[in-house]
């Protein structure tokens, strides 16, 4: 993949420069496995480092600084600018153990948001980036997230993690929980940034569960089962597919 740089001053490249550098060797570590073991067999031509500002109003109009299309992945390395994006989603809650883990908000973390965004590169998933991208989004989300913080994370952050968004969805589950999982689509992201990311939050732990109780911790079998109802002609939503509680 070739490694492009989309910012408005030289400063500002100069300023991310050593962290770039850095992500594109993890990137490139990362890539070969998810070629051996995750299917995947090409990828986009390259990634375009920019600022958040380029990204959420020039590149795209989503308030996400990180997305992909068939062919180039956008990533933000600003961390900074990641961290207030976080404590925003917050909606000003007193959740101060919460804010304190996103004021502190590490690399590590952010490098999981690049290789999300690689993961969605896989052909064990179906939805085309052109497609409407409904119905079982969700999966493919959750799923591009869970590998990467399961392969890239150690286990405390792992579950640190992990019960900062199982809390979230509980604190925010009434304002925005009220719809299907099955629903998450290319509709979502028209909704407040905390709206579109609470999905997420809950895309993820759904696909945790799948994989680590539903299936084991035995990955491949989740996807099996994927490729089964999609095979089968996506005849239910695939919550019901897989059994999933109505919290998800």
């Amino acid at each position: 993949m070739k490694h492009i740089y989309a910012f408005e001053k030289l400063e500002q490249y100069e300023s991310f420069q050593h962290q770039i550098e850095g992500f594109s060797k993890r990137l490139h570590d990362y890539e070969k496995i998810l070629k051996e073991q995750y299917a995947l067999s090409s990828t986009p031509k390259g990634v375009v480092w920019t600022s958040e500002e380029l990204a959420t109003t020039t590149f795209s109009q989503i308030p996400l600084p990180a997305f992909t299309n068939k062919n180039l992945i956008y990533m933000s390395p600003d961390i900074e600018a990641w961290r207030k994006l976080f404590i925003q989603q917050l909606e000003d809650q007193e959740l101060p153990h919460i804010h304190r883990f996103y004021e502190n908000y590490s690399e590590n973390h952010l490098f999981v948001i690049l290789a999300h965004e690689l993961t969605h590169h896989s052909d064990l998933f179906f939805d085309e980036f052109d497609d409407e991208r409904e119905d079982s989004i969700w999966f493919e989300e959750g799923m591009c997230f869970y590998l990467p913080r399961k392969l890239l994370l150690n286990e405390k952050e792992f579950e640190q993690i992990t019960a900062i968004e199982a809390e979230l969805v509980e604190v925010f589950k009434e304002k925005y929980g009220q719809h299907s999982l099955d629903e998450f689509g290319s509709s979502s992201y028209k909704g407040s940034l905390t709206s579109i990311i609470y999905d997420y939050w809950r895309s993820y732990l759904a696909v945790k569960y799948l994989v680590e109780d539903w299936a084991n911790g035995e990955i491949h079998q989740v996807f099996n089962a994927y490729h089964q109802w999609y095979d089968n002609g996506r005849k239910i939503p695939l919550t019901q597919y897989f059994g999933l509680r109505s919290t998800y």
